[in-house]
Order: C-alpha cells, then structure tokens, then sequence
C-alpha cells in the first residue's frame, strides 16, 4: 500500500510516540529557546531515537529537524519530534510526531501521529491521505482481508460562515501582536475558531475534515512539512497567506478543504482593525 520509506516512517513514528507517552508522568527538564519557547529533554530524546532509527535504515539521507540535526541533502527526513511541546509538558493530550520525506525539495511522505488519541494520520505523494485510529477495519477488495487504513478526505462545506478555522499565535505575540489581526477578523467571520497549539494536528484535522481550514505565520519547515501533504492528498489546498503557491520553506501556511479557500484569502487581505491589538 505505502512505499518502504512511508512504512518506516511509521515505525519510527509509533516507536516515538510510545517514549513520548512513557516519559510524560516524569518530572521534565525544561530549557528555553525564547522567552517562551520551550523544550524538554524529552524532545532531544525522541529526536535522537527518529534520526538513529531511520539512519540506520536509510544511511545516505539527510536529516532536519527542530532540535540538534540540520543537514542537507537530495533525500532528507524532516522531523519535529514533539509538535505541540507546551502542550506536552502541561499534560494536554494534543501533541504530535511529524516525520516527512523531502526529495529534491519536494515532500513525497508525511506522517503525523498523534500518540495520546492512537491516530496515525499518512500521506503519499500520489496514494491519498490515510488514517489508522485502531478503531476501524476496512475491508479490501478481497473480501477475507482487511486494512486499518481508512481513507480521509477534505469536509464539504462552503460558506466560511459555517466553517470551523484554527490558527496558532507566534511565541512573541504579545510583543509584536502579530496574527492577532486576523485572529480577530476571523473569530467574526466563521462559526468558530480553534487554538490547539500544535500546528501537525490542524493540518491533520482539515485533511480529515474536523477543521474546514487553518492558517499561520511564523512556522518552520518541520511544524508543516507532514502535514500540507496530508491537507493535499486529502483534497484539500495549500497555499501562503497572499495566495502563492505554498512551501514548507516559507515560515507560513493557509490551508483550506479548497471551498472556502477564497474566503478565508480575502478575509486574511482585509485591511487590518485598528483596536484589535490595542484593546488587548
């Protein structure tokens, strides 16, 4: 179904998620990159665990990921070993491994998983978007077999109205207000808008049509890499804040089940509200 690599991602990815899930209940040791930018030392282990893993399966590609290793290389392996570290050290059940596969610049696999809820999200360049949550078996065209892999797709809906939307809020935003603007701009234009501070898992959720779009600025390449071709394969479309077309390069995302692409475009392009910063 998947290719070698894709099945080792998520090897690598369960493998992860299970460290994460056995550390959590002990004491963390908490550094930080910013002010309030944290990491644990959970994070350097798990990363160390993917790259050593895959390393030594693939011993000729090239690694970049959040904490300690940024090679480059034709083939490369683009890990955010715990996305949603916050989250992950306060006891919150939304954090995430992200493991993607970037070839010549270009993600050909992405794996998110979401180790407190059991969900293994997959994406192949070219075979859809997947879900595994232990829950479901799907039966194949032989009828005697069965896949835990249930196809995802993008939600339905059209009117952005009607849509439930997510952002995330950059860690300095109280010194800069940045995406407060459209925080505020979009809390009024949709049904709802949600923060859960781990930016794989939305991408996830528009794959599996939870959420109806998602956007961010100030991402790096690890936080979207998985993710955008999840949203992608699932149907959905990827692009930058002004519409560009989209890389996981870029340090930002708009991501959309492509209906309320254009709505949600113009409304981030709205000239901004003057007391949306200034009331907070």
């Amino acid at each position: 179904m998947f290719s070698t690599y894709t099945y080792a991602a998520i090897d690598v990815a369960r493998e992860a998620g299970r460290l994460l899930l056995s550390l959590q209940s002990q004491p963390l040791k908490v550094s930080y990159k910013g002010a309030r930018d944290l990491v644990t030392h959970v994070d350097r282990a798990a990363e160390r665990l993917i790259i050593e893993a895959l390393r030594e399966r693939f011993p000729g590609h090239a690694f970049l990921a959040e904490e300690e290793v940024q090679e480059e290389g034709e083939i490369r392996w683009i890990i955010d070993p715990i996305d949603g570290t916050t989250n992950y050290a306060h006891g919150l059940p939304l954090f995430a491994v992200s493991i993607a596969l970037e070839v010549r610049g270009e993600v050909t696999t992405g794996v998110v998983f979401i180790p407190a809820l059991n969900e293994m999200f997959v994406a192949e360049q070219g075979k859809g978007a997947h879900l595994d949550d232990g829950r479901t078996l799907v039966p194949l065209k032989t009828l005697s077999l069965y896949s835990p892999w249930r196809r995802i797709r993008v939600s339905s809906v059209k009117d952005i109205r009607q849509s439930v939307l997510s952002t995330g809020l950059p860690y300095d935003v109280w010194e800069t207000g940045r995406n407060l603007d459209h925080l505020t701009k979009l809390c009024r234009r949709a049904q709802a808008v949600r923060l859960t501070g781990a930016a794989a898992i939305q991408l996830a959720y528009v794959a599996c049509g939870r959420l109806d779009g998602f956007w961010e600025p100030d991402l790096k390449p690890w936080d979207v890499a998985a993710g955008s071709l999840l949203v992608i394969e699932a149907g959905g479309m990827v692009t930058l804040l002004d519409g560009r077309p989209f890389t996981h390069h870029a340090g930002e995302i708009l991501a959309t089940n492509g209906h309320i692409h254009k709505q949600l475009l113009e409304a981030l392009q709205e000239k901004p509200l003057k007391s949306s910063y200034e009331m907070l």
